[in-house]
């Protein structure tokens, strides 16, 4: 349980110096325990004191990194949640979206196995200056080592970080086997990718977490019940292992219905109850929870996407589920307190080059993106610059002073886009064409051009602008 500021005040030195930029210890532990400071900001604090306290500030799910990360991308990291839903704070890391292959020939042969991860391997968009894709791989083995082998070199080649489809994103490969023994050479083949074990119970959980632990990899956990499964992960912690995940669902005799319910109970007993035996991120493998029903799948990952899977395979995915899927989980994992915003800069359109048209537009993200879109559609060459505009939409940017004639001419001016590009002609938006006059005062050289009021007439106003 987290420490009230009177308990954290018991531990302090009790002097007032001030060291910490705090008038009194008091006031000082008051400021720890709301969270606005860090308990090291006091340097007389005693280490016994010190471990207490910030055992007590972890959070009740712990963050568990899955994956190695590849050409310079991170690992990818999964729980660390303070909260149960998004409007009380904010989620902390998002879920991440795989595919399930089943090395059993008679469920999925190479060409399935192929087709799988051709189709989910290609699919790659940008959505509001964030990168899509498909980010696990899901392996289920089988008692033919052979045949476990064969299919895994086949992941592994198609996953190779140097192929076209894998550059630049962090991929995490998670593999489903009981047998510790069996599953050795397995792990050991794909240590390069720091993979995830999955299959401890109750029955195996000594041989598995061995397995793991001496490969420092994560361990997924399963259970018949809820109370299978946190005896288990007890057993785990007093062994040692806590970089753990929880299976959701037992895939002896997979349950929709069970596995959202365990989803709420774990959460719930984790942030409500502080019950930190159950604070771990969650794995559900929805082709075992609706097999061969990609309709019924695809509205299991949204409710998963909501409550609380941190880990959602699916037996397929492809753009068709990935666009209202990704989009889902791109509005739930952004912080409901701060703007969305892209990056100030200069961003060329459509092979957009030193001669290309300049259009001007705020960094809220949806504005950009939607902008930038219908830019593209148009076909036309446009160099799109961005000013920090506080993130807002471009009237209120305007009204709170944050998007004016001096911030946009100091942004070109000083933001380096004189020297980038040529074409002195810049299209405003037409919302703020007030701005017209004041801007050619302060930019000489450049013709100002009030553009649309709306961006779905972007399109045909590029397309009639002869410049």
């Amino acid at each position: 349980m987290a420490l009230k500021g009177l308990d954290i005040f018991k531990l302090t030195p009790k002097t007032n110096c001030k060291d910490c930029g705090s008038p009194t210890c008091m006031a000082f532990a008051m400021k720890v325990a709301q969270g606005a400071l860090p308990i090291s900001k006091c340097p007389h604090m005693a280490p016994e004191a010190l471990a207490k306290i910030s055992e007590a500030a972890e959070p009740p799910m712990k963050t568990v990194e899955v994956g190695a990360g590849s050409d310079g991308a991170p690992p990818h990291k999964l729980g660390g949640e303070t909260v149960m839903f998004r409007h009380e704070k904010t989620l902390v890391h998002q879920n991440l979206y795989g595919v399930r292959i089943d090395a059993d020939a008679a469920r999925m042969d190479d060409a399935a196995i192929d087709a799988t991860l051709a189709e989910a391997l290609g699919m790659d968009y940008e959505r509001i200056g964030e990168r899509m894709y498909v980010e696990c791989v899901y392996i289920v083995f089988t008692s033919d080592a052979a045949r476990n082998r064969a299919v895994l070199q086949r992941v592994l080649a198609a996953l190779d970080p140097g192929h076209a489809p894998n550059q630049g994103k962090s991929r995490v490969l998670l593999l489903e086997c009981a047998d510790a023994a069996a599953a050795a050479p397995l792990v050991e083949a794909a240590q390069g990718f720091k993979p995830v074990l999955c299959g401890a119970r109750a029955a195996n959980w000594e041989t598995m977490n061995a397995l793991a632990s001496s490969k420092g990899l994560a361990l997924g956990v399963g259970g018949a019940t809820l109370e299978e499964l946190h005896d288990t992960v007890e057993k785990l912690e007093a062994a040692g292992n806590k970089n753990l995940l929880l299976r959701l669902g037992d895939p002896a005799a997979p349950s929709a219905k069970d596995a959202f319910a365990s989803a709420v109970q774990i959460r719930r007993a984790a942030l409500k109850d502080q019950d930190r035996t159950f604070g771990y991120p969650s794995l559900v493998d929805l082709a075992a929870l609706a097999p061969g029903d990609s309709v019924t799948q695809a509205a299991l990952a949204a409710v998963f996407t909501l409550r609380y899977g941190s880990i959602v395979i699916l037996e397929r995915m492809g753009y068709a589920e990935a666009l209202p899927l990704y989009g889902l989980r791109q509005n739930i994992f952004t912080d409901p307190q701060k703007p969305m915003k892209v990056t100030p800069g200069i961003y060329p359109i459509g092979g957009a080059d030193e001669d290309a048209l300049c259009c001007l537009t705020v960094d809220f993200a949806l504005t950009y993106f939607v902008v930038s879109g219908e830019i593209e559609r148009s076909g036309v060459p446009v160099n799109l610059l961005i000013p920090d505009a506080g993130g807002y939409s471009v009237l209120t940017a305007w009204a709170a002073g944050k998007l004016s004639a001096s911030s946009v001419a100091k942004f070109i001016k000083e933001g380096g886009v004189e020297g980038v590009v040529k074409n002195r002609t810049l299209v405003i938006p037409g919302k703020v064409a007030v701005l017209k006059g004041e801007l050619e005062a302060s930019l000489p050289g450049w013709e100002i051009v009030v553009g649309p009021n709306e961006a779905v007439q972007i399109v045909r106003f590029l397309k009639t602008l002869k410049r």
